[in-house]
């Protein structure tokens, strides 16, 4: 399994897909769903839905992941041919200046650019440690005016993405781009693969979603339409194994996968999840029965799509279960392929065990 993770992850690391932007991630993702013979379907917005039908009598799950990536669009094009951006999401400017980036115009047209970085011959003490804002930043694309920039493609609203890259540290470790989400959507897919051939399970429904850096949309808007009465999103832990991040708990990278006992963003979007005792009770039942190493997560300053999927309907049963990750929200994230094996393996050997006498009567678990 765990050279099938690398494979489908290095595929999908290298496929941009901005917010709002993610078909080509959605075009692989239905291929690999066709050779393993799941139906799928897609809605308006463009969620990648597939369905395993189970025993109607047991609780239904909703597993899923999100298949877009942080970024940019085209704000102003300079006379000089130099391109301004609006950030997408939550960027990190201080890891902006000399980064490669990508505009993605369409596939076999995408044009390369590099944020500019003034040079430090020129660049005074007072200059040295300041942080630029993004607004301040530009791109150079090796156009000398705004009309041979429009010749490549480039317009107004034009979507920007890390250049794709994918790194492979030892034997385990893999970095690049999009680490954020594309993991998750690689153990939504190996999770199906294995789940579609086992006849006792409930109904599954399993999501790639979209708009999920773009204040957590795609997802809320498959669960309506779906009406599960379970959802586990796949996402990243923060680590706590580097000096810089050592106060934030206890997630390491390689110490397996992580379940959050409490999110919650805190900076304008005053939401998070609290995950319900029977996933909770559940998870934690099946990894110490399978020998998985579970570790835990809470953490304020960043949420997930599950924060609005359990407010549809009358209340969904929701969990984030998740992959330790270094360096989120840069151009090089980082996983560990050993960390989302055992999350997969977790996640089948869990869901398989819903069944009818599966309870989310919360008074039995508290």
């Amino acid at each position: 399994m765990k050279d099938r993770l690398r494979s489908i992850l290095e595929e999908l690391m290298l496929i941009p897909g901005l917010s709002g932007h993610e078909d080509r991630v959605r075009r692989a993702l239905s291929k690999r769903l066709e050779d393993i013979g799941l139906p799928f379907r897609s809605d308006r917005l463009g969620n990648l839905i597939a369905t395993l039908e189970g025993d109607p009598g047991a609780p239904s799950v909703m597993l899923f992941a999100h298949t877009d990536q942080l970024g940019f669009v085209v704000r102003k094009i300079e006379s000089n041919g130099l391109v301004r951006i609006e950030r997408l999401g939550g960027i990190p400017e201080k890891a902006l200046p000399s980064l490669p980036v990508l505009f993605c115009v369409g596939e076999g047209r995408d044009v390369k650019g590099i944020f500019a970085n003034k040079s430090h011959h020129a660049t005074p003490a007072e200059e040295k440690y300041k942080v630029i804002p993004y607004a301040d930043l530009y791109i150079d694309v090796g156009c000398d005016t705004a009309e041979e920039v429009r010749s490549l493609g480039i317009n107004i609203g034009t979507p920007v993405v890390y250049e794709p890259r994918v790194l492979h540290l030892n034997e385990d470790r893999v970095a690049g781009t999009s680490v954020d989400d594309r993991a998750g959507c690689a153990a939504v897919f190996e999770a199906a693969r294995a789940l579609k051939d086992i006849e006792s399970r409930p109904t599954i429904h399993f999501v790639f979603a979209v708009l999920e850096e773009f204040n957590l949309r795609g997802a809320m808007v498959a669960a309506q339409a779906l009406r599960p009465d379970i959802a586990i999103q796949l996402d990243l832990a923060l680590t706590s194994d580097t000096p810089d991040m050592a106060h934030r708990g206890e997630v390491r990278l390689g110490g397996g996968p992580a379940m959050s006992l409490y999110s919650f963003h805190g900076r304008g979007t005053l939401n998070g999840t609290i995950p319900h005792p029977a996933l909770t009770t559940l998870f934690e039942k099946i990894a110490a029965a399978e020998g998985i190493p579970l570790q835990r997560t809470a953490h304020t300053g960043a949420l997930t799509d599950s924060s609005y999927v359990q407010l549809v309907g009358e209340g969904v049963a929701c969990i984030d279960l998740c992959f330790p990750s270094r360096y989120t929200h840069t151009s090089l994230e980082v996983c560990d392929l050993r960390d989302l094996e055992r999350l997969v393996h977790l996640l089948i050997a869990a869901i398989r065990t819903i069944g009818l006498d599966y309870s989310l009567d919360r008074d039995k678990y508290t």
